[in-house]
């Protein structure tokens, strides 16, 4: 889909997305995505540093503040999920699901173009969901800290690209974090969120890990014919990130929901 195309599309903008900069936001994760493994190595020294300090130490409650962290990153899960979601039923209506894996308006197309760099810029302050875990006490597992720091590498690393398939992936993160954050935002809350939710979300993240592995391997294939623009390097990495998170997510909802029969905390 070209420049003309995409101005033509019937899409009511708000002023502040209609006015976002997206040159220049690409441009500066040109320069800057390298960052992010700054704050991967600052988030680890503080995730492991912080368990060590609160060893010793009672666990905070933090009941509001967590109602109030995960409410917000709902909120802005729902709106980003409606708006990319928009863009992707109208490029899957018009133009067929392969388009809307190889193409690369999202990161430029009205509405889309703010919510791709709002997407991408998230993951730096959700890292803060790991301080309530620690501050609180609760058990930190693996699948927690590494889909944190993989999540934000990788979407740094292929923004600044404009690769394909990111419509598909910004898209299914949103609906997902939309669904879990909420959940999370009742729970804080003191509600009674009934055991089969949990378990849906974390079915949804496992559909959304395969779905990952197909789009990737999509592109590839395409990429061949000349149609979707990636690079190789980017597919392998995108292909062994959505692997390992399909295992350790399938592996969590096994051992939370099926083979002790009890609800965990949804990563």
């Amino acid at each position: 889909m070209n420049e003309t195309e995409i101005q033509r599309l019937p899409f009511g903008e708000y002023d502040f997305e209609r006015r976002f900069d997206e040159r220049g936001a690409i441009e500066w994760m040109r320069e800057n995505w390298s960052k992010s493994f700054g704050f991967c190595a600052v988030y680890v020294l503080l995730v492991f540093g912080g368990q060590r300090v609160m060893r010793g130490r009672q666990k905070l409650d933090l009941r509001g503040v967590l109602v109030l962290w995960s409410f917000s990153l709902a909120l802005f899960s729902i709106i980003g999920a409606a708006r990319t979601g928009w863009y992707m039923f109208y490029i899957l209506r018009t133009s067929g699901f392969k388009q809307s894996v190889c193409d690369q308006s999202f990161y430029y197309g009205p509405v889309s173009k703010f919510w791709a760099y709002a997407f991408v810029l998230s993951k730096a302050p959700e890292l803060g969901d790991t301080a309530f875990i620690i501050l609180r006490k609760q058990r930190l597992i693996f699948l927690h800290w590494y889909h944190h720091i993989t999540v934000l590498l990788y979407s740094w690393y292929s923004y600044k690209d404009q690769v394909a398939g990111g419509g598909w992936f910004m898209t299914m993160n949103y609906t997902v974090h939309a669904l879990m954050y909420s959940y999370y935002a009742a729970r804080a809350a003191g509600f009674r969120v009934p055991r089969p939710c949990a378990m849906v979300i974390t079915a949804a993240q496992i559909t959304q890990m395969a779905m990952g592995l197909a789009v990737s391997a999509l592109v590839y294939q395409w990429m061949q014919e000349g149609h979707c623009p990636s690079y190789f390097d980017n597919i392998v990495w995108a292909s062994l990130m959505y692997l390992s998170y399909l295992l350790l997510f399938s592996s969590f909802f096994y051992q939370s929901y099926l083979r002790n029969g009890k609800s965990s905390k949804v990563e």
